[in-house]
């Protein structure tokens, strides 16, 4: 009786968490594996609650940010993971996948593309934004990633969480965690990275230019605009067609007005419940094994590399454009051809206030934010072509 009730108490020593910590190195590895092999756990913890801390007290994309923190503290603690594992199975996993799909399709149905509509030509400052993407891919080919690993790097550009998770988990799913919390994390970060930038490139006098009122779209417009997007993706560029027709399909629904239960259900419900999954499907690859690494430490930096440059790319075209163009455009919307919607596009009109109280941007600026949407799922295509 004595044996069985020792057995049992070391039975029950050696399940808990504890154990997990202190287990003996190991000395057939290095110093830092294991150091690593250690502690890693607790210093994940430790960065899963920090992230959680910018999430709920400093609201850096909180709906994201926080449950991929709780899913990191899970990863992290010795306990069954088959839920996450389950989840990430369904949502990530690029043989299935289809958590960014209707994310982009939930954006799709929240998303006006009237004042892309009403001014074309801002549609060059979403492209001109997606330099940061290509521009962070070299760089990322110089540090020695393979040609998949720097075309998933470069996304984290785009400043498109969605995207970056559909076109990493398809071209190098090992460095998911890695790349997913950059770019959510310079997504939050849009109001601190990108007016330093903004103001470095303009004059006061460019950032005081005030536009014309935009004309009004009619419905027909609206509805048009769709399709003829996702017609133009099938002929021109078919592997940006899930991305781009995910986000036609939510943005359809929405203008038609004649299905507004689907969506309001894309708009509010159904993206609400696959932001939960995803965040902790992606947290599910937080363990220390996988993030603590150096290319982790390198992907950060390209990262902000990669949106710095898409931010500056956006204000020099505009610049440039006015070279051309009688119609003044004022230079800081062009930071807004980033995929950051709307946050990018109040982040200029924010600039453009401080510059002249009179200056009202956010409707001018949301055409190339949105026009960066569109760019984003059209890069993301061009690269799953070169790099897959």
């Amino acid at each position: 009786m004595t044996i069985d009730i020792q057995s049992g108490l070391t039975s029950l020593w050696n399940s808990t968490g504890i154990m997990n910590f202190i287990q003996p190195s190991n000395p057939d590895i290095s110093c830092v594996e294991n150091f690593l092999h250690m502690y890693g756990m607790l210093l994940m913890i430790v960065i899963c609650l920090f992230l959680l801390w910018l999430g709920i007290k400093k609201q850096f994309e909180p709906l994201l940010l926080v449950p991929i923190a709780f899913g990191g503290l899970i990863a992290n603690f010795p306990c069954d993971h088959s839920f996450q594992a389950f989840i990430y199975k369904v949502g990530i996993d690029p043989a299935i996948g289809i958590f960014p799909l209707i994310i982009f399709m939930g954006v799709g149905a929240m998303t006006d593309f009237g004042p892309l509509i009403a001014n074309p030509k801002t549609a060059l400052l979403g492209g001109a934004a997606q330099f940061g993407i290509f521009g962070a891919l070299l760089l990322a080919l110089c540090l020695g990633f393979t040609h998949a690993e720097a075309g998933a790097i470069g996304i984290i550009g785009g400043a498109d969480g969605p995207t970056s998770i559909f076109i990493t988990s398809r071209l190098a799913e090992h460095l998911l965690p890695a790349i997913a919390v950059a770019a959510y994390s310079y997504m939050a970060l849009v109001p601190v990275i990108q007016p330093p930038i903004m103001k470095l490139l303009t004059t006061k006098e460019e950032r005081m230019i005030q536009m014309t009122q935009l004309r009004e779209v009619s419905k027909r417009e609206k509805i048009a605009f769709p399709l003829v997007v996702l017609i133009l993706c099938a002929i021109l560029l078919p592997d940006a067609c899930p991305l781009v027709g995910m986000l036609t399909f939510g943005n359809l629904c929405k203008e038609c007005g004649v299905v507004d239960r689907l969506s309001d259900t894309m708009q509010n419900a159904l993206i609400n419940i696959i932001t939960i999954f995803l965040g902790l499907a992606v947290g599910s690859k937080l363990s220390a094994d996988k993030f603590l690494t150096l290319e982790t430490l390198k992907i950060l930096l390209l990262g902000i590399i990669a949106f710095s440059l898409a931010t500056a790319a956006g204000v020099i075209m505009a610049k440039i454009m006015n070279c051309f163009s009688k119609t003044k455009i004022n230079p800081l919307i062009g930071a807004a051809g980033v995929s950051a919607v709307p946050m990018a596009a109040r982040v200029a009109n924010k600039v453009g206030l401080e510059a002249n109280p009179q200056n009202f941007l956010l409707m001018h600026a949301m055409g190339p934010n949105v026009a960066g949407v569109i760019g984003s799922a059209v890069a993301a295509g061009v690269l799953l072509a070169l790099c897959h």
